[in-house]
């Protein structure tokens, strides 16, 4: 078969270097106030649990019933001694209280987009560049922070890099075999917007388990950024590629990337 050539001046866009950005939702993409860590120590704290402030930073990104199943194993009166694993009535009720808590807290104080957020999303998508959440909560309690933002996720194909919907998916803890620091929610993420390949995937988050999910996933760049509780000291320990005061300074970074 003879092939032709074509009169057209179209050219063919080489293909991206990065094609996804999967970012964590409290403390990287939305404003919380800590109600997170709040609600997650005062829960278990109220079950028996001995945990400091640090052993709470320690489970910062992970999916809430696990760290809540972790926590409430620090024994109450030696906190460094561990106690014997809590009988899943235990969880149940700290999950519960936890999740009470924090939608009380979001109630008095509604999560807000990080400064410049929104911006990045709507700079990136245009760029042709998928934007996807992953978080440690629950589809529930992310569906009420979703709805309380205003930000809307594709419905299917058709919709993806549209400028109808602020986001390409969303993925939450209860949709994948482990949280945080397994790769599954980037892995998922990448399902839900058609990439196939890892290396144009560039995760980001706010938590030492963000990074960890990150570098786990064997994603083509793990990116810090200085928006949540830890400073660049703390979370600059961790293995990244990048580190940046926030989001959005994204779309000047995947720029780069992709140019």
């Amino acid at each position: 078969m003879t092939s032709t050539t074509s009169t057209s001046t179209t050219t063919v866009r080489p293909p991206l270097a990065i094609e996804l950005v999967a970012l964590d939702i409290a403390g990287t993409t939305v404003e919380e106030g800590g109600a997170v860590y709040e609600a997650l120590h005062a829960a278990v704290l109220e079950h028996g649990s001995g945990a400091t402030s640090s052993d709470i930073q320690h489970w910062m990104g992970a999916e809430k019933r696990a760290a809540i199943t972790a926590l409430l194993a620090i024994g109450a009166d030696s906190p460094r001694t561990p106690v014997d694993a809590p009988d899943e009535a235990t969880v149940d009720a700290a999950f519960a209280r936890f999740t009470a808590l924090l939608r009380e807290a979001y109630l008095l104080n509604p999560p807000t987009p990080i400064p410049g957020a929104p911006e990045a999303f709507v700079a990136l998508r245009a760029a042709g560049v998928k934007v996807a959440l992953t978080t440690g909560f629950t589809r529930e309690v992310t569906r009420g922070i979703l709805d309380v933002l205003g930000w809307t996720v594709a419905a299917g194909p058709e919709q993806w890099l549209s400028p109808e919907v602020t986001l390409d998916a969303v993925t939450c803890a209860d949709e994948v075999p482990l949280g945080r620091p397994a790769p599954y929610m980037i892995h998922r993420d990448m399902e839900r917007t058609g990439v196939l390949d890892v290396a144009r995937v560039l995760a980001a988050g706010d938590t030492v388990l963000d990074l960890r999910a990150g570098v786990n996933a064997r994603v083509g760049a793990v990116v810090g950024v200085l928006t949540g509780k830890l400073g660049a000291a703390d979370l600059g320990r961790e293995r990244h590629d990048f580190l940046l005061d926030s989001v959005a300074e994204l779309p000047g970074l995947v720029a780069r990337l992709n140019a």
